[in-house]
């Protein structure tokens, strides 16, 4: 059996290349959400959107498609959006959703890395970060790079896949990610090794109370966590 450091070794390799691994599996990825989530994901974003004060200028990192991106500008929560990822198809599906929702003058897509964003500091009144977080090659550098760029007094918020602690829920999860996620990604999407890798990805994700001293390590405050759906998925908010 595979030991945990092992895993976390592969899933280190698969992050070196995330963004083609995305690349691979954009046409398919939006409506595959929807629909093995039963829609709930769209509920999940638009809860953690709530939350959030409004702001002028905002960084969403890891932006993909722009769903969460689309959902900040539909609650009046921005005025105007800088999205990054490494995904350059998933980015141009993102700007074909912004067009058809009439939004394009205030969405603006660049290419690269959340480990080394082409931004002066305190460039943002919020940052955001929808299912991304887990994906970054270097978690801490990303999160302190999301704290630079965030204006005095910016607002954080992460929404990221967790693992629940309840026994029958954690056994449903692991089903449904260990081999329904990958064996319906596999017949939609014909790549099964991307969908296996968000099982990965997600059961060595430090969530919870241990995610959140990463963000305390990386100069936020203010830090508080909120699990929704027996904690499949968390809310992350945090202040610089």
């Amino acid at each position: 059996m595979q030991s945990m450091d092992n895993k976390k070794q592969h899933i280190g390799e698969e992050k070196q290349h995330i963004g083609q691994l995305f690349d691979r599996i954009a046409g398919t990825y939006d409506g595959l959400n929807h629909l093995l989530s039963l829609n709930i994901d769209r509920r999940w974003r638009r809860k953690a959107v709530k939350l959030l004060r409004p702001a002028a200028n905002v960084l969403d990192v890891a932006i993909g498609t722009a769903d969460l991106t689309i959902e900040l500008l539909k609650q009046g929560k921005a005025k105007q959006i800088t999205g990054i990822d490494l995904s350059r198809q998933m980015m141009a599906i993102g700007e074909k959703k912004a067009a058809k929702f009439g939004c394009s003058d205030k969405i603006r897509f660049d290419y690269g890395s959340a480990q080394q964003m082409p931004y002066a500091d305190n460039s943002f009144d919020a940052v955001t970060c929808a299912y991304g977080v887990r994906n970054f090659a270097n978690m801490d550098e990303g999160l302190k790079e999301m704290h630079r760029v965030l204006r005095t007094e910016g607002e954080l918020m992460i929404l990221e896949f967790s693992y629940p602690t309840r026994p029958l829920i954690r056994w449903a999860y692991d089903l449904y990610f260990s081999h329904i996620l990958p064996f319906v990604g596999n017949l939609f999407s014909r790549d099964k090794g991307a969908y296996s890798y968000l099982n990965r990805s997600v059961k060595t994700f430090p969530y919870g109370e241990a995610f959140c001293r990463h963000l305390q390590e990386a100069g936020f405050r203010d830090i508080a966590c909120q699990p929704l759906t027996f904690g499949i998925t968390t809310i992350y908010r945090a202040k610089k």
